[in-house]
Order: C-alpha cells, then structure tokens, then sequence
C-alpha cells in the first residue's frame, strides 16, 4: 500500500493511461488494440532530439510510430505504435498546476493518441471535450 501522500507510481499512472484509452468513443477501440503504452521516468536524449526539445522536464508524453492516416494495406511487419508516459514531467505538472492527475494522464493520453490518428490539434480538443466528429 503506497503511504497517503506518495506519488502515485508507474502502475497507477498507467490504469489512468489504460482507462482514458477505454473512455474513447468505441470507433477508435478497433485501431488501438496494437498500441503499446508505456511509463518511464523521464524522456531519453534521443527522443527528446526528435521533438526538437532538451530538457526532460519539458516532455511529458511522446508518440512513436507512423500514424494510420500514413499507412497502406501493403504495410506488413511494422512494429507497433508506441505511446509513453513521463511520470517525472506528469508528477510535477500536476503538483504545480493542480490538475487531476487523471485529468492530466487523459489530456496527455488523448493527444498522443490522436498522432496516430493523424488528428489535428483542434480535432484532438474537441475528442478530449467528448465532442463527436
């Protein structure tokens, strides 16, 4: 049992990742199945050079893959698309903000997904707003 005031752990964060991901409205489930979610403490240099970023603070959650919009039938043998979690990063955001940390998990979530879907950003508010489109 994690003493009152601990923070929350991988595991926790990633029920919270797993849930967002199951409140998607249905349509989106079939395509999701592949998707592998992870939690690491921070960023690694190398995916912080990929979005153009060099503190770990500054990165809380990154989507590694080709999105669906991208792909072709033809593609076979891809690896899957990989969404991660930065709990160090999430943890601070959500001490200094005030922020539910599950509300923050499912913002964080919710745009990482919607990379693979090939979302824009608006389209990626308005499904976190649980509008449909």
């Amino acid at each position: 049992m994690r003493p009152l005031h601990a923070a929350p752990g991988a595991d926790d964060m990633e029920t919270m990742a797993r849930a967002a991901l199951r409140a998607l409205p249905p349509r989106f489930g079939d395509h999701l199945a592949d998707v592998v979610v992870r939690i690491e403490e921070f960023a690694t240099v190398e995916q912080l050079a990929a979005v153009g970023l060099d503190d770990p603070w500054d990165l809380s959650g990154l989507y590694e893959g080709r999105p669906l919009s991208e792909r072709s039938i033809w593609d076979v043998g891809e690896m899957p698309a990989i969404v991660t979690l930065f709990r160090q990063p999430l943890l601070h955001e959500w001490r200094t903000t005030g922020v539910r940390l599950d509300d923050l998990v499912t913002h964080v979530v919710i745009h990482e997904i919607g990379h693979h879907f090939g979302f824009t950003d608006e389209t990626m508010h308005r499904l976190e707003d649980g509008e449909e489109f």
